[in-house]
């Protein structure tokens, strides 16, 4: 009896304190010119342990919950600690009934300048400053985390968000580009400043509303969740005519218009004339995919 206490007491705490994400992190210095030297690759492995084994919440998230996710570094200059790089982010999250995962967030964050020795301990702090290395990648990490939630549970992700943000107001003190007001539209300042602005406020509900209502049913009822995935991107109209052409808009096409022209070009057929000229107002970058539809 002692033992089987043992065990589960064990797997009860393996299951404790499971971290939250499936990442894999990849490090490219072929535009260096110098991408074979040890660094970069003693830079990949410590990052992949600093992103996976770092415990970002209290929540308890079985190993089949773990987030998947992607963070992929582009190195294109270096000078002794110096970086120069750019970091593209992908996540996706499963999709209720099937073996497809459903793509929620495709960033590319194009100031990602550090500091970095080999072997340096990769430590983060939620209320401090450590270093811009560990703060853009936490920042995004947030926003990983709180896309999932929000995708779950309507307005699960507002946590996230607002740490993500305490993290981009103690990062400007660094003075590096991507956490200050005057960095431009498509910043990390600027994706947290919307996600967190009731301007926005469709952004959060739709993000439900496709996934769980949408998304989730199809394996059940097809016709229903085409239905529900409709109504949510419409619900986007509003939102658009407030502030049009947002970047929020902008990263939540990145991520999903290849899935809804999927989505609306497979049956059944619904009626989405409506929707199809909605798309075309508020996505024009994607405008051949929408073309592509047919009902």
């Amino acid at each position: 009896m002692r033992n089987i206490l043992v065990v589960l007491l064990v797997l009860f705490s393996f299951t404790g304190i499971s971290q939250e994400l499936n990442c894999k992190v990849i490090v490219n210095a072929q535009q260096t010119g110098s991408e074979n030297l040890p660094i970069f690759k003693t830079l990949e492995k410590q990052l992949n342990e600093f992103i996976n084994k770092t415990k970002w919440t209290n929540q308890k998230f079985a190993p089949q919950e773990r987030i998947d996710c992607s963070m992929f570094i582009n190195i294109s200059e270096y000078s002794g600690e110096s970086f120069k790089a750019t970091l593209q982010v992908q996540s996706a999250r499963p999709v209720y009934g099937s073996s497809l995962s459903s793509p929620i967030y495709n960033f590319k964050d194009n100031d990602f300048n550090f500091n970095y020795l080999a072997f340096q301990n990769l430590i983060y702090n939620p209320t401090q400053y450590e270093s811009n290395l560990v703060s853009v990648l936490a920042f995004h990490v947030y926003i990983i985390l709180g896309l999932d939630a929000d995708s779950f549970a309507e307005n699960g992700g507002e946590a996230h968000f607002k740490q993500a943000q305490i993290i981009a107001n103690y990062s400007q003190q660094s003075n590096l580009t991507g956490w200050k007001l005057e960095d431009g539209l498509q910043s990390r300042f600027a994706l947290i400043d919307n996600l967190m602005s009731p301007t926005f406020k469709e952004f959060h509900s739709a993000m439900y509303d496709y996934h769980r209502k949408g998304m989730d049913v199809m394996s059940v009822n097809t016709k229903e969740g085409k239905g529900q995935i409709a109504s949510a991107l419409s619900s986007f109209k509003a939102m658009n005519s407030r502030r049009p052409n947002s970047f929020l808009l902008r990263i939540f096409f990145d991520a999903k218009a290849d899935e809804v022209q999927q989505i609306f070009s497979d049956g059944p057929n619904v009626n989405i004339a409506d929707l199809k000229e909605t798309l075309q107002r508020i996505a024009p970058m994607h405008n051949t995919k929408w073309s592509n539809i047919k009902f």
